[in-house]
């Protein structure tokens, strides 16, 4: 996908999710508001309640797109069949759309008012919502290649130059010199130090204006992958405990939702079937 039909892709999401919210928010807003003992007099009780006509049918489709979110982003990771079907991240971004959207039309379906094993899963479900927010920032944080496949520490090393080989056949600069550019580029790659310590070095020894181009492109490329290396490091041990949040409480989440339907259709509430 390019990047222009990427953007128009994340935006048409985006306008779903607060479209429906809004919608939903403007058309129900006095009901939602009214006190719960005077719910039943309302002039819309019989569509928004949870068991009614559009309350029932957000339980049902919000629960449809949880399920649906979760099964496909999974199977795309885990079957091969499907690598093709588009990159890695454009599911990630499908599976987050529909896992925002199913607990909103779930929030509506409650009409605000949750309560017994019911609440234990809605709130299992904010839980996972916020836990797959905070998984989301920490997924693009993780240096990937172009097709979005995460990088090995090891294909990160591959990717440096041999910085050290270009000082030593640079003549104007003595030993000194190139160590201090050595050492500068490896602590100082979280903020632009190593690149002022390294120009600074450079006019020192009267390096020639074309050569303190080229090695200052290599020291940023250096200083960019070093970043890249730490951050890949961080952010594969945060992910690790990401799961431990994450998948819980969505087992949580899920396990409660059947035992939830399984009871509605027991006492009857079969929506329009």
């Amino acid at each position: 996908m390019r990047p222009a039909a990427h953007k128009v892709y994340i935006a048409i999401m985006v306008l779903l999710l607060a479209g429906a919210s809004i919608w939903l928010g403007y058309r129900g807003y006095s009901f939602y508001q009214t006190p719960l003992e005077e719910k039943f007099y309302h002039d819309d009780y019989q569509l928004l309640k949870s068991n009614g006509l559009l309350g029932h049918g957000l339980g049902i489709v919000g629960s449809l797109s949880m399920i649906l979110g979760v099964s496909l982003y999974m199977l795309r990771k885990r079957m091969r069949a499907l690598s093709r079907l588009g990159r890695i991240r454009h599911w990630l971004e499908f599976h987050i759309f529909l896992c925002l959207l199913g607990p909103v039309l779930v929030l509506y379906h409650t009409s605000f008012k949750v309560g017994g094993l019911v609440a234990v899963s809605f709130w299992s479900m904010v839980a996972v919502v916020i836990s797959g927010v905070a998984g989301r920032f920490i997924y693009i944080r993780i240096p990937r290649t172009i097709e979005g496949r995460e990088l090995s520490l090891a294909e990160i090393r591959d990717m440096k130059r041999d910085l050290t080989e270009v000082l030593s056949s640079t003549q104007e600069l003595d030993r000194d010199s190139r160590e201090e550019i050595l050492e500068a580029t490896e602590k100082h790659f979280r903020n632009r130090r190593g690149i002022r310590i390294t120009r600074k070095a450079l006019k020192n020894n009267r390096v020639r204006r074309a050569e303190r181009r080229k090695i200052l492109k290599l020291v940023r490329t250096e200083i960019s992958l070093n970043r890249r290396i730490d951050r890949l490091q961080l952010m594969q041990n945060l992910f690790k405990y990401w799961h431990v949040a994450h998948l819980p409480f969505a087992l949580i989440m899920l396990v409660i939702m059947l035992v939830h339907v399984g009871a509605s259709i027991v006492f009857g509430y079969t929506w329009i079937f």
